[in-house]
């Protein structure tokens, strides 16, 4: 909470309570509100209600029955830090009738354990393990919104959207992976109203921290053990520059290398890899990890960079290829490539994320469709900080620009077969569909070229334009097999129209 909120609250709970109940009302009938909500409350409303949660009338669905959640909690990070979360939430959630919950990245309880009376109160609610609590299902909570968010939260009584939980008060905080940086889970402390304290949220953030220095801790013994494990390995290549790469691709050791990054991107269990810095190596799958290996010692050779294509002038679905291997894609990631095509020197999560979805667009998910798409096409293809197209681009749609400034009406049309992503509904994207869209006609209208208009009329953008089927009709002449065609279509419209 804000320092403002927190004192509200902590002053006089009760009324602090019943103004966020107007507020929540007042919202939700689009009635002026006595206070705006917190714009974490705010956006994470939004977030809810565009995912269909009834606000009055929602239980989170049970996903695991208790047998499979024994596996799902066995196999989950998490599990190794479980002590260490009991030691510094449990006593305390105890003494204060609070529950501890940790959840994982999806929003899944996977443990629950405090006061006996809360754990009774909470089981009313589904508010136990097996249940998932993402703010999709279950709409604003602490667990859902801080994996939304990827930041602590407190959330209190009414701040919840759905009506259910509204005798309840909690705080989350997210809980990484060391190693690769994603979202492992989060832990919440959570009770009835009147246990609300304001060193709650504080005490569950400082125990995320200390369960991800914990998990790094671990991460270093592992691959302590395993350096000297593989170690023969790299001793066996005499001088030969190459370095040991655990699992993930982290560096673990080095040989007559020049500096390597401290991690490097692995797409396949064994083949080529090449560094940011344009090195080449190749990776030699070992037991666990890999084995780096560099053609010589000064390893500085360099490979030419990689062929990206873009066909997104289309009403068809986008096309992406790599040195001609067709990639598929979703449409969100071709809305990102096109935005990246578009501003070559690159853009943060936070300018792509404004870019693609407006002021809603959360940098959380701009990362997560990043890591995505690199998986898909390559670190070789898609860099980072900041995030922007590593390989020789050809798009359609630069094309078409590029035609549009220096070439004839004929050039522009032949780079033209459709519309910029025709269902993409991005601001900057539909910007420049339209922009782009708009520029190709004027451009074929007045440039005298019967065949230009042809060929553009039989776009979807061109197929019922009247000024384009009008001036095509003036420009061929009447023994022209296409004159027949573009009359009788010239006739259908204005029949249309009257």
């Amino acid at each position: 909470m804000n320092g403002h909120a927190l004192s509200e609250l902590l002053h006089d709970p009760d009324s602090y309570t019943k103004m966020l109940q107007r507020v929540r009302e007042a919202v939700l009938s689009g009635s002026p509100a006595p206070h705006a909500p917190r714009p974490v409350i705010s956006e994470s409303w939004q977030r809810s209600l565009a995912a269909r949660v009834d606000p009055d009338d929602r239980l989170p669905p049970v996903v695991f029955a208790p047998d499979e959640l024994d596996e799902v909690r066995q196999c989950h990070p998490l599990s190794a830090v479980l002590p260490l979360l009991r030691q510094n939430l449990v006593s305390i959630a105890d003494e204060a009738e609070h529950i501890m919950i940790v959840t994982d990245a999806q929003g899944h309880i996977l443990w629950r354990e405090g006061a006996t009376g809360v754990c009774h109160r909470a089981d009313d609610v589904l508010l136990t393990e097996g249940v998932r609590w993402s703010e999709d299902v279950i709409g604003t909570n602490a667990m859902g919104t801080v994996l939304a968010t990827d930041e602590p939260v407190q959330i209190h009584s009414a701040e919840h959207l759905v009506r259910t939980y509204h005798e309840w008060t909690c705080a989350a905080a997210p809980v990484h992976d060391p190693d690769s940086g994603e979202l492992l889970g989060a832990v919440d402390v959570s009770g009835p109203l009147h246990t609300v304290h304001p060193a709650m949220l504080a005490l569950v953030s400082a125990t995320a921290n200390l369960a991800e220095g914990q998990l790094r801790a671990r991460l270093a013994l592992r691959e302590e053990q395993l350096r000297r494990a593989q170690m023969p390995h790299l001793d066996a290549l005499h001088g030969e520059p190459g370095a040991l790469l655990s699992s993930r691709g982290r560096v673990l050791a080095t040989r007559s290398c020049d500096s390597l990054p401290s991690t490097v991107d692995i797409q396949d269990s064994a083949g080529d890899v090449v560094l940011p810095d344009g090195r080449h190596g190749t990776l030699e799958p070992l037991e666990e990890g890999f084995l780096l290996r560099f053609a010589d010692r000064g390893a500085r050779s360099r490979v030419s960079p990689r062929r990206l294509s873009l066909t997104f002038l289309t009403d068809g679905a986008p096309s992406v290829t790599v040195d001609g291997r067709e990639v598929p894609v979703t449409l969100r990631h071709a809305e990102i490539l096109t935005l990246l095509a578009l501003n070559p020197g690159g853009m943060n999560a936070e300018k792509l994320a404004l870019r693609l979805y407006g002021e809603t667009g959360n940098p959380v998910t701009v990362r997560a469709e990043i890591h995505r798409l690199r998986t898909y096409l390559g670190a070789d293809v898609m860099g980072t900080k900041p995030y922007r197209i590593l390989a020789d681009v050809d798009a359609d749609f630069l094309t078409a620009r590029r035609a549009l400034r220096d070439g004839s009406a004929a050039e522009v049309v032949a780079a033209f077969d459709g519309p910029l992503l025709p269902d993409s509904e991005s601001p900057s994207v539909l910007e420049e569909r339209e922009s782009l869209t708009a520029l190709v006609r004027r451009t074929v209208l007045h440039g005298g070229d019967a065949d230009a208009l042809w060929d553009y009329w039989a776009t979807s953008c061109g197929a019922d334009d009247g000024e384009i089927v009008d001036t095509l009709c003036s420009l061929l002449a009447c023994d022209d097999p296409r004159f027949g065609v573009a009359r009788h279509h010239q006739r259908r419209l204005r029949r249309a129209s009257s």
